[in-house]
């Protein structure tokens, strides 16, 4: 049996308050952005493929800002750990929670890893830590859209989700995967399909 709880789009997303690297504290359920809330997760320090996805973030903010859209990015990490990745990763307006509980990250549909020494960058795995994910949230803190990895690699780019914004407020375009339970006349009925 797992811990791991899937989210499901226009559902409520579970409660999230994390403090910030530099001060303050991220709680989503204060968060009232004109349109969604994008909450990165990412794995921490120690990734040099997350250093990449979180620079794209800072670099696209006012992108996102534009569009409504609040973003904060969170990890399992220190506090330590979170300020030395804001100084080294040069990151200086994003948002940069720390200190997600596992069980935490679990009630976000999270995976979890164990450390296994120190990366290509030279920086020592945590015992245990999250990988990525990415979750956007509309206003009213229901899921709109989200993906959730396994692995650091192949991770949504970010300019296609301006674009998908874009289209999303445009067109009003719903919300999909909604569907938490099936029935057997529902497997029936896509059998007819078929």
């Amino acid at each position: 049996m797992t811990d791991l709880v899937p989210l499901f789009p226009r559902q409520p997303a579970p409660p999230l308050r994390v403090d910030l690297a530099g001060g303050n504290q991220f709680d989503l359920a204060s968060e009232k952005p004109t349109n969604f809330t994008l909450i990165v997760f990412y794995r921490g320090l120690h990734c040099p493929i997350c250093k990449g996805q979180l620079k794209d973030l800072e670099s696209k903010l006012d992108d996102f800002e534009k569009r409504g859209v609040s973003v904060v990015a969170i990890s399992t990490d220190t506090k330590e750990r979170a300020e030395q990745t804001m100084q080294t990763w040069g990151l200086s307006r994003l948002r940069l929670g720390y200190g997600l509980g596992l069980a935490a990250a679990r009630h976000w549909g999270l995976y979890v890893s164990s450390g296994h020494g120190k990366t290509s960058a030279g920086v020592e795995e945590p015992a245990l830590f999250s990988e990525p994910a990415l979750y956007l949230l509309r206003r009213d803190g229901t899921l709109y859209f989200g993906s959730v990895q396994t692995m650091p690699f192949a991770r949504p780019h970010l300019g296609d989700i301006l674009t998908a914004i874009d289209f999303v407020v445009k067109s009003g375009y719903p919300a999909r995967g909604e569907i938490t339970e099936l029935s057997q006349d529902d497997e029936r009925q896509r059998q007819q399909v078929s």
